[in-house]
């Protein structure tokens, strides 16, 4: 497989930023308010982990739809310990190349292995720019791991995909000299 067709060496990536982003949170830091709308921190984080674990099952056999994205809350000092053990799990799973071409049953649909690790890594990048946003302490997210899951995002989202059902927002507007992450932000319905 190519460095195309093979983004876990951008998932570890992705998993590290994310690593970085969760030890800087403090209990103080839970209950700000992110941009998913929806979301607290706290529940951000929770989605984040339990969207890993999701990730790790598929990579071990299982079906998207048999499991939330979702875990019972750790301490609130517990986050990153979370996090270690679901980036250990989601590794393992999908260490074997062969899982690359297999058919994977994702959320969106069955697909080859590889593209579910595209959308992953899509998914950590997009939280990490939520997370440094709700965290807003100045946190400098990866640029090349940004312009990755953009270009993963204009691939398999693209306008006219934003129906009902589909969990994310109309494209937003964005300015034409705004950053990466702006960007990325806007393309997933993010008010950046």
């Amino acid at each position: 497989m190519n460095a195309v067709q093979d983004a876990r060496p951008q998932y570890l990536a992705a998993l590290g930023q994310l690593e970085k982003l969760f030890a800087a949170v403090t209990p103080a830091d839970l209950d700000r308010p992110t941009p998913c709308d929806d979301y607290t921190l706290r529940q951000l984080l929770n989605h984040v982990v339990g969207g890993i674990h999701r990730f790790a099952f598929m990579g071990e056999g299982g079906l998207a739809a048999d499991i939330l994205p979702g875990i019972g809350d750790p301490s609130d000092d517990g986050w990153p310990a979370a996090l270690a053990r679901a980036a250990a799990r989601a590794t393992a799973a999908w260490a074997d190349d062969a899982k690359l071409g297999r058919p994977t049953s994702a959320p969106w649909g069955e697909v080859p292995g590889g593209m579910v690790v595209g959308g992953y890594v899509m998914e950590a990048v997009t939280h990490s720019w939520d997370i440094a946003t709700a965290l807003d302490n100045g946190f400098a997210l990866d640029e090349e791991l940004a312009h990755t899951a953009l270009a993963i995002a204009q691939l398999v989202l693209p306008p006219e995909s934003r129906v009902e059902g589909v969990p994310f927002a109309a494209v937003q507007p964005v300015a034409e000299d705004a950053d990466v992450h702006a960007r990325l932000a806007a393309w997933t319905g993010r008010k950046a």
